[in-house]
């Protein structure tokens, strides 16, 4: 079997965070959280990487970044763009961002060939997660067999905002039922055992320990034409809406209820974290010390 392939989500620019957190370095020796990333997937056995970038993104994208890597693995480009859709559509001239995660996922369908995992370009996912996720890609039992990886929630929350998590509903067998967009997430000021978040005008309440999505994925090739139908149906529904975007979780919930594909729930004990507000990124260089103190990474990752 061919080694899985890494499918990096890039195109976005960090509208909360501001400028591109691509290309931000993190860690001791310009090191970015991608570097992290892809240097993760190589250890457990990931042999190519595809980048989603978008096309007037290129030049520095490459130069800063996808360079890095050429001597490590086969690199590979793939190009969200407004026009590239399964039928001809007309963006409204409003519309700025391309059409959501799911269309970022397909437009990578020419550069995919072997089953591949899908990370987004900002978010550390911990070097565990990606060993277990090429595990699951290595013995996928058919076409249709599709993995995530689900992370405890209080090891995905931000002390300097609210976040939006999709929390995970499993049957006995550990696999999807629905993943629960839920929004506004915030530690419980007075539980440290528990989240909350507004719901009817005050608060719910969730475990820190609920598992929920951060958009680490995987997948057999069988998902870009499954994509390609919710595209379709998509944009003659909300083509028009020049906000409107499909969503990785909204395809998978869909494939799930109608019986067209199981998706595991792989629980990690990793810790998530990602730049996600300005003053993320102290916490994160010093999370990344941290393990380089405790000898996960080495302090020149690349050397």
């Amino acid at each position: 079997m061919a080694q899985p392939t890494l499918v990096i989500l890039a195109a976005g620019m960090g509208s909360r965070y501001g400028g591109l957190k691509q290309v931000d370095p993190i860690g001791p020796n310009g090191e970015t959280l991608l570097d992290y990333s892809v240097f993760d997937a190589r250890r457990a056995g990931f042999g190519t990487v595809v980048f989603v970038i978008r096309h007037d993104i290129e030049a520095v994208f490459r130069d800063k970044v996808g360079s890095r890597f050429e001597r490590h693995m086969d690199v590979e480009y793939a190009f969200q763009e407004l026009g590239d859709l399964p039928v001809h559509r007309e963006a409204a001239r409003e519309r700025v961002k391309p059409w959501g995660t799911a269309h970022a996922v397909w437009a990578a369908r020419t550069q995919v060939s072997a089953n591949f995992a899908v990370i987004n370009a900002d978010d550390y996912y911990g070097n565990r997660s990606y060993r277990l996720l090429a595990d699951h890609l290595n013995r996928a039992r058919g076409a249709s067999d599709f993995a995530m990886i689900g992370y405890l929630l209080g090891n995905t929350l931000s002390e300097h905002g609210h976040v939006n998590r999709a929390v995970c509903r499993t049957n006995d067998a550990g696999e999807l039922i629905e993943a629960v967009e839920t929004l506004a997430i915030e530690p419980d000021p007075a539980d440290d055992a528990l989240a909350r978040y507004p719901a009817d005008g005050g608060y719910r309440w969730i475990s820190r320990d609920a598992l929920v999505s951060m958009n680490i994925f995987g997948f057999t090739p069988a998902i870009f034409d499954l994509i390609e139908e919710h595209l379709v149906d998509f944009l003659a529904q909300r083509g028009d809406d020049p906000k409107a975007e499909l969503y990785i979780p909204t395809v998978v919930n869909s494939l799930i209820a109608a019986g067209r594909a199981r998706m595991s729930v792989i629980a990690s004990q990793d810790s998530w974290f990602g730049v996600t507000y300005t003053q993320d990124k102290p916490y994160v260089q010093r999370a990344i010390e941290r393990l380089i103190s405790d000898g996960v990474y080495p302090q020149r990752l690349w050397a």
